[in-house]
């Protein structure tokens, strides 16, 4: 009768640990994809202008991708936080001194002359913005994630013209540097409102993923819900966002704005509305276009993050996949964004003379190619990327200071 009842408890434990694995082999293959997307939306264009009419229509990036690979970055950072031996709520510290990390690194980057909007100053921003709301539970933070989805793009519309018609318009209209620091209300007015990724909104992202982490992801019905209930909020968003703009002549106020002067409007309504000053009328919230911080694309993008999370979530249950190693490459990518996303964006900024005969494909080929190289080679080792090694020193270092016992400092 012992040696019946060891069995089925080792059973358990291992099923467990299966579990646990896949759970974060899937947030692991949901980072990577993450990354690939936003490195496709870096390099190859989100709409173009046809030669022969002149008129400017979306690329099938800027009708995949854009929009939805930096959301599913954001929620997957939401996500991050309720993961791993020492989840962020015991380690307020670690992640406040994880955060001041990439917060360096994206000021750093902001150095770099690249057409490229980085993220990070913003990331790390997320990350302080979320310390007050750790200790909620999931119940809360589904109610506060759903107020902030629907509150923050309409304190944004009424703040944002105040801001940008101030004297000296409280806009960077580059990437957040080490300089900018000197003119602190500018910066966080870019930040948080007016900038390529205002914190304000954007931090209903993180409070969706933290709801969605602080789930049994375990489970195959919480994997399932989240593919399904993604998809459904997702095409929801859409449906209502062209109820408005089509058959509610939303779009052609919009069409009639100086804005639309200015921009191929009609264009980045579909593809991306970065850039566009979403002022003088109440119809700019009720889009869904990529980055246009309204609440349906803020809907749109968190469920079609919780859809890639779920479908990754499920396919890292699949064995023979990650036994065999197919998905090695992306997971391994995934577990060093940090490093591939600065290096991807360096890259980037180095002169290109000697490659002018390089397409844009082979290029997003060759990033893609040496991301998940990298990854794969760093994983596959038991190592950590340069930057999160650094990280994750940053996270030890407020445990230390928080005066945890050193068993939870183990790797």
């Amino acid at each position: 009768m012992g040696g019946r009842s060891e069995t089925p408890r080792a059973g358990r434990g291992t099923r467990r640990r299966d579990a646990a694995g896949a759970r974060l082999g899937g947030v692991d293959l949901a980072r990577g994809s993450a990354l690939l997307a936003m490195m496709a939306t870096h390099i190859l264009p989100t709409f173009e202008r046809d030669a022969s009419s002149s008129a400017w229509s979306p690329t099938w990036v800027g009708l995949v991708f854009s929009g939805r690979a930096a959301a599913l970055f954001a929620v997957l950072a939401g996500v991050s936080l309720t993961l791993g031996r020492v989840p962020a709520v015991r380690n307020r510290a670690g992640l406040a001194l994880r955060a001041a990390v990439i917060a360096a690194v994206g000021l750093t980057l902001g150095l770099a002359e690249v057409n490229v909007a980085v993220i990070l100053v913003q990331y790390a921003l997320l990350f302080w913005c979320a310390l007050p709301v750790l200790g909620l539970r999931r119940q809360a933070l589904g109610l506060l994630a759903a107020a902030w989805l629907l509150a923050a793009p309409v304190v944004a519309y009424l703040l944002r013209p105040a801001l940008l018609e101030s004297p000296q318009p409280l806009r960077l209209g580059h990437n957040p540097a080490w300089a900018d620091l000197a003119e602190p209300g500018r910066l966080l007015a870019d930040l948080t409102v007016t900038g390529y990724y205002p914190a304000l909104q954007w931090f209903a992202y993180v409070l969706v993923g933290l709801w969605v982490g602080r789930a049994d992801l375990a489970r195959t019905s919480t994997q399932a819900w989240l593919v399904v209930g993604g998809v459904v909020t997702a095409v929801t968003a859409k449906a209502c966002a062209w109820a408005f703009l089509t058959p509610l002549g939303g779009l052609n106020v919009l069409l009639a704005t100086d804005q639309a002067r200015v921009w191929p409007l009609r264009a980045m309504l579909e593809a991306n509305l970065t850039g566009v000053d979403q002022t003088g009328t109440w119809w700019w919230l009720t889009t869904a276009s990529p980055h246009s911080g309204t609440t349906l694309d803020l809907l749109h993008t968190s469920g079609t993050s919780a859809a890639v999370i779920g479908g990754f979530l499920l396919l890292a249950r699949v064995g023979p996949l990650m036994r065999t190693g197919l998905l090695a490459p992306l997971a391994g990518a995934g577990t060093m964004t940090l490093t591939l996303y600065t290096a991807h964006v360096w890259a980037l900024s180095l002169p290109v003379a000697d490659l002018a005969h390089v397409t844009r494909e082979t290029l997003l080929a060759l990033h893609v190619t040496v991301a998940l190289a990298v990854g794969l080679f760093v994983n596959a080792n038991g190592w950590r990327g340069p930057l999160e090694w650094v990280a994750h020193g940053a996270s030890r270092l407020g445990l230390l200071a928080s005066g945890a016992p050193p068993r939870t400092l183990r790797r």
